[in-house]
């Protein structure tokens, strides 16, 4: 993560999906009820997926900070304390002391570490910002050596290089030091950090690659699939998602990460932090949860940070948590499309009653999705609708709300009832529960 302020399904066993090819139908049928997650790892482990966050070491003795960090999150990352200038701060004198801490902590308490970052343009020890050529080359390589060495079956993923694409639309390279080594040394990092941990997941990691038109997007993917094209040891890639105002969750989001995975890849969303407050910035949250559920290789998400305070960009309030320590709109939000754990077609609701989501009509920016209701003939459905999309038309029910969380009621015309939803390159189905009234 650099400090630069620029930068949503696929079925479980508990849903069975079906195509019908004669038209855009999608017919969904909910599973026997499951306990929902309580905690943020806990509702996203129904769909074995991690919710991570990045600590600290230096707040790790505030108890409010490392209770929530306990309760809520099973995957971790070291904020500062693994990167180069932290683990190699004189050439070839490793100190390991804070990293060693987290990692320590991680796993004692059961959690699995992200390791970040191993070759970086940012953040380099003195002694290396001034090198060049192949002395740098050598370096670098054996910096990746000593520090993956250390950590040897302890990473879930390394975050083997980091940032190496420029912003803008020339989808070139960046061009720091580590490049001007040649163009071969991204994957020359690779090769090294297979090496050094043959089980560790390895990453490439960036910002503003969140777009799938954009030219950073699509150099950053082209680099990928070349990679696995010739056997570079590529597992993962990771999408930093910092957004904000000017930079919002865009609607094709799980285009990117779908096209990304197609690849052969995991992705993973590592630095997630959303700048606003309330219902816009919760939305936001929770199209970015429904996006990674929507895909099978997205793995998991870490928030940067942990409370509101804690962050990079403490200003723009950004995390799930303020600085009370207290929950705030979106992680209800963020718990509520996790513990959909098919993504966004049914919940069998409180127990008393069920609902079912089928996906009909589509032409256009439109489609239709049919709700079916059992248990009861007094209920409450909350429909959540996708990132970008919009009501336009109902029928059969009263539907209060026009995006983000809908409320049906029945309106005397039985328990089907049926909503048009404008896409806005959104197609997901809006998943939906059930309550009895």
């Amino acid at each position: 993560m650099r400090a630069e302020l620029a930068r949503r399904t696929a079925g479980i066993a508990a849903v069975a999906a079906m195509l019908v090819t004669s038209g855009v139908v999608i017919a969904t049928t909910a599973s026997p009820a499951q306990a929902d997650g309580s905690t943020l790892q806990d509702a996203a482990a129904e769909s074995d997926r991690y919710y991570g966050t990045a600590i600290a070491a230096s707040r790790m003795s505030d108890s409010q900070y490392i209770n929530i960090a306990n309760r809520e999150f099973n995957m971790i990352t070291a904020e500062n304390e693994m990167k180069m200038d932290a683990t190699e701060p004189s050439q070839n004198q490793f100190n390991f002391s804070s990293g060693d801490q987290i990692v320590n902590w991680a796993l004692q308490n059961g959690k699995r570490v992200r390791g970040h970052a191993l070759a970086w343009h940012s953040q380099q020890p003195g002694w290396m910002q001034n090198m060049e050529g192949s002395s740098l080359r050598n370096a670098m390589l054996n910096h990746i050596a000593g520090v993956a060495g250390h950590y040897q079956g302890k990473i879930y993923a390394w975050d083997v290089v980091n940032e190496a694409f420029e912003d803008g639309s020339s989808g070139a390279r960046r061009n720091s030091n580590l490049q001007r080594t040649g163009n071969d040394w991204i994957e020359a990092a690779f090769y090294a950090a297979r090496e050094a941990d043959p089980d560790a997941k390895l990453c490439y990691n960036d910002y503003n690659t969140d777009n799938w038109q954009h030219a950073k997007t699509q150099a950053v993917y082209n680099m990928v699939r070349d990679f696995k094209s010739r056997g570079v040891p590529i597992d993962c890639v990771g999408f930093q998602a910092h957004f904000n105002s000017g930079n919002p969750v865009p609607n094709n989001y799980h285009e990117t990460l779908q096209n990304f995975a197609d690849l052969g890849v995991d992705v993973q969303i590592t630095e997630l932090d959303i700048a606003g407050s309330g219902t816009s910035q919760a939305e936001q949250f929770r199209g970015v949860t429904q996006a990674c559920m929507a895909v099978t290789r997205c793995t998991g998400i870490t928030v940067w940070g942990v409370r509101d305070t804690d962050s990079w960009r403490a200003s723009d309030t950004p995390l799930l948590f303020d600085g009370y320590g207290q929950k705030k709109l979106a992680y209800g939000y963020v718990l509520d499309q996790l513990n959909t754990a098919d993504g966004g077609s049914s919940d069998p609701g409180d127990g008393s009653c069920s609902v079912t989501a089928t996906r009909t009509e589509s032409w256009g920016d439109r489609f239709n999705t049919v709700f079916t209701v059992s248990g009861t003939d007094d209920w409450v459905v909350r429909i959540s609708t996708g990132s970008g999309q919009s009501l336009q038309n109902s029928w059969n029910a009263d539907i209060s709300g026009t995006s983000g969380t809908l409320t049906a009621t029945p309106n005397g015309n039985g328990n089907e009832f049926g909503i048009t939803l404008y896409s806005n390159g959104n197609t997901s189905t809006p998943s939906a529960s059930c309550s009895a009234a």
